[in-house]
């Protein structure tokens, strides 16, 4: 039974709400086909978030190539704030209309995704992070959510596949089921040191049968300098102040001159606890927050119509620009791309909108995921959540 929509399917506009080919067929019998500017924006973010980040654009732009349109968009990866356009389109309706559903699909949960890492990310500062998402999803979409949290800056994913497409090596530590039918975390840990390979480290879970602290202090004699970190996934019901947990194992490894041990957490994790969690832990892994992120409620709206500003009420009409201050970082949004603006700090701001798409035509170099990814740090480095 064929359940997931193939690409021929969305380009084929398939995926479309139906009423974009109810437009469609209206617009054909009245021989109507302006030649329309539609910019696509975010009014809000979820959860009052200041920010976002823009992802997805190199999978839209699936659906617009061959087509006799412009595009002009923020780079992938970039930082974006509410009312800014990421994308905009000009071309005739009848051309790019129908494709509408899918193209927001692209963009609103890939970016809801790079968004929330992203966030994450800037909690944990130094810290790594692992998207550990993918068992939260359908697994046809594992490589989806782990490509826009890696893009959004985690430092790796568990999914092979993900790892695959990434061109990463997956990563992980050890099921608590190979410790339940051995018996006894440390012979699991012994038998995993024995099994797994010597470049994977060897990062053991710590919260299957006794008190995190007491296991860890196990390990840490058991397998000597070989035990780089330990794992606390300890279930809600058991867990009681997991910053409080995290601090004590760290307290008992300094004390047993073992601050070469590294702690790694995970179980419900996102932005909030791990600001609170960063003076203890190493490390990160993230999943349901990442793979059930909040979407970017993107939305496309004509501004243009036959070079004529217009549009729905609510709304700005007319095509924008953004524009962001050299020195400062202050951004605008402003209609004119060809007039030079200074910032209120006296620097020239420069244009963010970039041309994309030309009659059709990819007139970007297609950039590969580390250059997105090292843009998105980039941007991220100053601030805060």
């Amino acid at each position: 039974m064929q359940i997931h929509a193939t690409l021929d399917e969305i380009l084929a506009g398939k995926t479309t709400d139906i009423y974009f080919n109810r437009a469609k067929e209206i617009l054909k019998k009245e021989n109507e086909n302006p030649l329309v500017t539609a910019e696509i924006w975010a009014k809000n973010l979820p959860d009052g978030y200041a920010w976002g980040i823009f992802t997805g654009l190199e999978e839209a732009l699936q659906l617009i190539q061959g087509l006799d349109v412009a595009v002009w968009a923020l780079p992938e990866g970039s930082l974006f704030y509410p009312g800014e356009p990421v994308i905009t389109i000009k071309g005739k309706y009848l051309e790019f209309g129908s494709l509408e559903t899918p193209l927001l699909g692209f963009i609103c949960q890939a970016s809801g995704i790079s968004t929330k890492a992203a966030r994450c990310k800037v909690a944990a500062k130094e810290k790594t992070i692992l998207s550990f998402g993918a068992r939260r999803m359908h697994p046809s979409i594992t490589p989806v959510i782990d490509r826009y949290a890696y893009l959004g800056g985690v430092d790796g994913v568990s999914a092979i596949l993900s790892g695959e497409r990434l061109g990463i090596k997956p990563k992980g530590t050890i099921p608590h089921s190979v410790i339940l039918i051995l018996g006894d975390t440390v012979k699991a840990a012994i038998a995993y040191d024995k099994t797994i390979p010597t470049d994977i480290p060897r990062i053991i879970l710590v919260d299957t049968f006794r008190d995190e602290k007491v296991e860890t202090l196990r390990l840490a004699t058991s397998l000597g300098d070989k035990l780089d970190a330990i794992r606390i996934d300890t279930p809600a019901s058991r867990r009681g102040n997991l910053t409080q947990i995290a601090r004590e194992i760290r307290e008992e490894l300094d004390l047993a001159n073992r601050k070469d041990v590294g702690i790694f957490t995970s179980g419900g994790l996102d932005e909030a606890n791990i600001k609170n969690l960063n003076k203890w832990v190493d490390g990160y892994g993230v999943g349901t927050s990442l793979s059930n992120a909040p979407t970017i409620n993107f939305s496309l709206d004509i501004v243009e119509i036959e070079g004529k500003p217009i549009t729905k009420k609510g709304k700005t009409a007319g095509m924008k620009w953004i524009f962001e201050c050299e020195r400062c970082g202050k951004r605008k949004t402003l209609f004119n791309k060809d007039t030079t603006y200074k910032c209120k700090c006296g620097n020239r701001m420069t244009i963010l909108t970039k041309e994309t798409v030309k009659k059709g035509k990819l007139i970007e170099i297609p950039e590969t995921v580390d250059d997105i990814r090292n843009r998105v740090l980039t941007e991220v480095r100053y601030l805060d959540v």
